[in-house]
């Protein structure tokens, strides 16, 4: 395996305080962070705390691929055996220096959402509970065209699917793609899959990333009946498949970012892993977060070609001309401080 050495961490170097409560300054911003001896993953005992030296331990890595992303929010105030939340408006008590990203909806409605775009207002994300990060696939500037599509292989909900057979879709849908000429990165889910990502030039609407995919998807399961489908209605999913789903690349959808811790009782993180690596066999229960950061500072960031301008898919070439009456993209844009959204 290659080491990419274009960023690395470097563990503690942010040190989370251990004590109840505390107010850090990363950037020269205040953020007060709370309840840091709470126990947010009662398996293996590691705390709030534990969760926020993580995320400020990785962040050279994480955060290039937050910036300038509208971020929704899944809160676990009790972690993650806790009840959830999903929240998409900033909170009116969010600090001032902290970027929002406006983004009109088909009601209407206007929503700001907050933006992780330095340390410190990732730390202040995850002190709010969320454990895992959802950014959207598009910039703030234009929320209408991505510059990602991706590919969630998610095995069957009633545990007929192993997760040797979502590696082997896995294989599959990298041998298809590269046939085609498409670069593909991969990572685990950190839940029970494998996320596939294809950096693209921005220029196709999301509607025409998702209508792409989803005659891949479909084109997939024709080729491969005995271990994928692409139905999408779960109770006629055929048993012990994995589902090559397309519709996450809709407007609005988002995935557990990558470098993601998730609210599962090993702590698993949803790391970058090599196609060599996927057929040699790798686990999600082997990247968790007691031990990944070690394999963080070794290989460095094995996704960093997705944050580059060059080698990005033109997708133009495998859509069909766009028709008349083409929605325009909704978007308002990023702004300074934090505001609460109108919906």
């Amino acid at each position: 395996m290659t080491r990419n050495t274009s960023s690395k961490i470097e563990p503690g170097r942010f040190p989370i305080p251990h004590v109840r409560d505390a107010v850090v300054h990363p950037d020269g911003k205040d953020v007060a962070l709370t309840n840091l001896g709470k126990v947010f993953f009662p398996q293996t005992g590691a705390t709030k705390g534990d969760l926020l030296q993580y995320y400020a331990d990785v962040a050279p890595f994480l955060v290039p691929y937050m910036q300038d992303r509208a971020q929704v929010m899944k809160r676990y105030p009790n972690g993650a055996a806790g009840d959830f939340f999903y929240m998409k408006r900033t909170p009116s008590n969010a600090p001032p220096w902290l970027r929002t990203c406006s983004i009109e909806h088909g009601s209407g409605s206007v929503i700001a959402f907050p933006i992780v775009d330095d340390l410190a207002s990732l730390l202040w994300l995850v002190n709010l509970g969320c454990i895992d990060l959802n950014e959207w696939y598009s910039r703030c500037d234009d929320t209408d065209r991505p510059d990602y599509l991706h590919f969630d292989l998610d095995p069957m909900k009633d545990g007929s699917t192993s997760f040797a057979t979502v590696r082997k879709v896995a294989l599959n849908v990298h041998e298809a793609l590269d046939e085609l000429g498409i670069p593909a990165y991969a990572k685990t889910s950190g839940s029970s899959g494998i996320h596939v990502y294809v950096p693209i030039e921005r220029g196709p609407r999301q509607k025409d990333v998702w209508t792409f995919a989803k005659a891949f998807a479909q084109t997939m399961e024709r080729l491969h009946p005995d271990v994928i489908t692409a139905e999408y209605r779960i109770a006629k999913r055929p048993s012990g498949r994995v589902l090559v789903d397309y519709n996450q690349n809709a407007w609005g959808k988002t995935l557990a970012s990558v470098y993601s811790v998730r609210a599962k009782p090993d702590a698993t993180v949803s790391t970058p892993v090599t196609w060599d690596e996927i057929e040699a066999g790798c686990e999600i229960g082997d990247f968790r977060l007691d031990n990944v950061r070690e394999r963080f500072v070794r290989v460095g960031d094995l996704w960093a070609p997705l944050k580059k301008p060059a080698g990005r898919l033109k997708l133009e070439r495998f859509l069909a001309p766009p028709g008349p009456g083409s929605r325009a993209p909704r978007r308002r844009g990023a702004s300074g401080p934090a505001q609460a959204g109108t919906g």
